[in-house]
């Protein structure tokens, strides 16, 4: 079955027509991560790829840095009525049987209207980025830049049938697409490039730089800081504490990059002519 995409009956109206046909939809399900046998969090994302958003969220949140501090990752507890596994609840192994910080816990069902001081947080995440994301020597052309969007948009297989789902793409710095991701979830397209860069073995992504389909956030800039990247590009705005976070850490922000334009936010001379 199908777990990236459902069909729905929908009525069509174009101008003073209407007619019945099936669309096709980006589906969307709860997933529950747990950490050695412990609940830690749920999140909405699209099926596909699951080991790799786990453990790129497990990177974000400062749980595991290195491939060698995920044991293994498996489908769990979780059934439908007919006592098939939902492949909704993944558990997380990590060494040593380690007990969660009581810091780790929190719900992810909420917005990003989080109430914390903007000054505060950027202070947490310096503090718990593990790579120096501020040295890296990384120099990407505007032209590779300006190639990008078309790159991310041609990969994206499950877009074209849904139009409904975000997308992230890590490149080299010459402009080569390593991994792409797609889900409803533009924080998720992030933690599952990065998982993946995690299960392979890569991380720190250093020397490369991380594409977005939609706008830049607080939460994937963290992200991309978390996962060793000195760059992130967006086809559409930053926030003002994305900005403010990348300044503090050294790492590359380009927004607003289409066609052949870009505002570059933060730390603008990795960009060359």
């Amino acid at each position: 079955m199908n777990r990236v995409t459902e069909r729905r009956r929908v009525v069509r109206l174009r101008e003073q027509q209407r007619s019945v046909r099936p669309d096709t939809l980006a589906a969307e399900e709860p997933l529950e991560i747990r950490v050695n046998g412990e609940p830690l969090t749920v999140t909405m994302r699209t099926p596909g790829h699951d080991f790799d958003l786990v453990a790129g969220f497990l990177v974000s949140e400062g749980l595991v840095a290195r491939t060698s501090e995920l044991s293994a990752l498996r489908y769990c507890a979780g059934t439908d009525a007919e006592g098939r596994n939902t492949y909704n609840v993944i558990d997380a192994a990590l060494p040593g049987q380690r007990a969660l910080p009581v810091s780790a816990h929190r719900n992810l069902l909420t917005s990003s209207a989080c109430g914390l001081c903007g000054r505060e947080t950027i202070d947490a995440i310096r503090n718990r980025v593990p790579y120096p994301v501020g040295e890296d020597p990384l120099r990407v052309s505007a032209e590779t830049l300006y190639a990008l969007p078309d790159a991310l948009r041609a990969a994206q297989k499950v877009f074209d049938s849904t139009g409904g789902l975000h997308a992230a793409g890590l490149f080299s710095a010459d402009g080569e697409l390593r991994c792409l991701r797609e889900d409803v979830g533009r924080h998720n397209t992030v933690d599952k490039v990065v998982g993946w860069a995690l299960r392979e073995g890569e991380l720190p992504l250093r020397g490369q730089l991380l594409l977005v389909s939609g706008r830049a956030s607080f939460e994937l800039t963290q992200k991309a800081a978390m996962a060793g990247l000195p760059l992130l590009a967006a086809v559409s705005a930053p926030s003002s504490l994305a900005v403010d976070l990348a300044e503090e850490l050294g790492l590359t922000l380009v927004g607003f990059l289409r066609g052949r334009g870009a505002n570059v936010y933060a730390a603008p001379d990795r960009i060359t002519d």
